[in-house]
């Protein structure tokens, strides 16, 4: 195969492996691509194309995080990883464990460690490379990759567990939950929430978001069951679609464009957590993105009308 086919061949594995460290759409292309560009530039030919596209995306999307952590420290309200509408990486050996290192609780609890510990655990722990391949892709000794995985093992481990529910479950559940969205039926709701789901906004200071996270079964009903009748009558829509390997939905405006979406962590039978993603900054892989405040000032117009 010419360069261009094999790249072409890993590139799935290559956005998957820097959206797993970075939790930004836009910055694991932007990784994908500069691995590209530098491929194409060497002169030698590697002795493994994997082994090297996959270090170089390594390499530079942990150059990537080291800056983009100082950011994230300063970023308005709540951060929430960029929403990712489909992983193009497949290994049916592996469906669950990609599932699961996709979802937006796990990227979250990813930002818990050090860029060093997220590449091996993403490398080790998500796409199953040995403990050399690891070594050479981050520039450490087997041991201390070792010890990097262990470490970040037990952080993953301690942060929740697994989700448990079958697809079909959750499918199920996260139907009934738009059912009931989409009716305004607060009781409805309210029972398909656990009694300490949480719900949380990330706008980033560029639309209007939640002020703080709102917590408990009742108010978490009784907010989405007032807020949505009002969205639907100034024709704001919904489609569902999984977000992040979970159930979720794409809410638009009246012309088409995207407004946020909406991802639903589910785990015991019940939704443990509602995240949505309002900064225009991070939806426009999605599409055309809609004018979050505009659509708050017509909210707000329509609620004096109640």
């Amino acid at each position: 195969m010419s360069r261009t086919e094999e790249f072409q061949e890993l590139r799935p594995l290559l956005f998957s492996i820097a959206y797993r460290i970075l939790g930004s759409v836009g910055e694991a292309e932007d990784a994908v691509q500069e691995t590209w560009l530098r491929y194409e530039g060497t002169a030698t030919e590697p002795r493994s194309v994997k082994a090297y596209l996959s270090t170089t995306v390594t390499r530079i999307a942990i150059d990537v995080l080291r800056s983009a952590r100082v950011r994230r420290e300063q970023y308005v309200g709540d951060w929430l990883p960029e929403p990712l509408l489909d992983d193009p990486y497949d290994d049916p050996a592996r469906v669950a464990e990609l599932a699961d290192s996709v979802s937006m609780a796990a990227l979250l609890l990813l930002e818990r460690l050090s860029p060093l510990e997220r590449a091996v655990f993403v490398l080790r722990e998500v796409f199953d490379f040995g403990f050399p391949e690891v070594a050479a892709a981050v520039g450490r000794t087997e041991a201390a990759c070792r010890q990097l995985a262990s470490r970040a093992r037990r952080h993953m481990a301690a942060g929740r567990p697994r989700f448990e529910a079958a697809r079909e479950e959750r499918e199920q559940l996260a139907s009934r939950f738009f059912d009931a969205l989409r009716e305004g039926d607060v009781d409805g709701l309210q029972g398909l929430l656990a009694a300490d789901v949480s719900m949380v906004g990330d706008g980033g200071g560029k639309a209007p978001q939640l002020a703080r996270a709102i917590t408990g079964a009742s108010n978490v009903a009784r907010l989405l069951g007032s807020v949505f009748p009002r969205m639907a009558r100034i024709e704001v829509t919904f489609t569902p679609h999984d977000l992040n390997g979970q159930p979720g939905a794409i809410f638009h405006d009246r012309d088409g464009r995207v407004l946020h979406t909406m991802a639903l962590d589910v785990r015991d039978g019940r939704i443990q957590t509602v995240r949505m993603v309002i900064n225009p900054e991070k939806l426009g892989h999605l599409g055309p993105v809609a004018d979050a405040w505009a659509i708050h000032r017509e909210l707000q117009a329509a609620r004096a009308t109640d």
